[in-house]
């Protein structure tokens, strides 16, 4: 019989300018030698729904965890009172949160079972962050879910003030998969084509799949835009692309 105990705790790390920061994980717990998944919440932030894919993917054989990117905003307040305080002051800046998901794979890189491969995957604005990942960090693979503005400019009054990543394709250092639906607005389909075009100018790893009837946040189950198929097959690709960059020893 298959032994398939996994650990989900929160836990604290090192992020950002040595800030100890508030994070959530997950690992099966049979002792075997695997990959790290970072997953990086939406905007609507660190909530129940962000734990519960750490844990899907505990249950698929990663160690995971989950960096509360809105741990100073708001220590302790709910995930929605947390998100409007950290839009109020215009997003998570890219530094910090670079610095956080830097601890955060240190965290996965440092448990007796790592690998030593680490992959990132991220929602909404988080599928941002996931590709600033890839052109940051040492990171094996990056899982782009309609993040907004890699490329394209936010509109005025926006509550997330970022720029955008174009001119910065060519550093991109990992494999992205991105998944996008055709019904979005952030990003549009004109953005996607364009962030690909991009990709086949540098020459970069990339594997893109879109889905029709299908806009933004198609994955979140608890949401009128989750669309059964797409996030069915997105899924599959997940997991397909993590089973290719994340097996076997760095």
């Amino acid at each position: 019989m298959r032994y398939d105990a996994v650990l989900a705790e929160t836990v604290g790390i090192q992020g950002a300018d040595n800030d100890e920061i508030e994070a959530y994980a997950a690992r099966p717990m049979d002792g075997g030698s695997r990959g790290g998944v970072l997953v990086i919440h939406h905007m609507p932030g660190y909530d129940r729904e962000s734990k519960e894919i750490v844990r899907r993917f505990a249950v698929r054989g990663y160690n995971a965890i989950c960096v509360n990117l809105y741990s100073r905003e708001a220590p302790g307040a709910e995930p929605d009172d947390a998100a409007a305080a950290a839009r109020a002051n215009g997003g998570v800046p890219d530094a910090r949160f670079v610095g956080d998901a830097a601890g955060a794979v240190r965290w996965l890189r440092a448990l007796p079972t790592s690998n030593g491969k680490v992959g990132t995957i991220g929602y909404c604005s988080g599928g941002r962050q996931a590709f600033l990942t890839a052109l940051e960090l040492d990171i094996q693979g990056a899982v782009d879910c309609y993040g907004a503005f890699v490329v394209g400019t936010p509109p005025e009054g926006f509550p997330w003030r970022v720029q955008p990543l174009a001119d910065r394709i060519a550093e991109l250092r990992a494999p992205v998969l991105g998944l996008f639906g055709n019904e979005d607005s952030n990003p549009s389909p004109d953005q996607v084509d364009e962030l690909e075009k991009l990709l086949q100018t540098h020459g970069k790893e990339y594997e893109f799949h879109r889905y029709d009837d299908a806009g933004h946040a198609f994955f979140a189950v608890d949401r009128p835009a989750y669309r059964v198929a797409a996030a069915i097959d997105g899924w599959q690709r997940v997991e397909a692309f993590f089973a290719t960059h994340l097996s076997g020893k760095a």
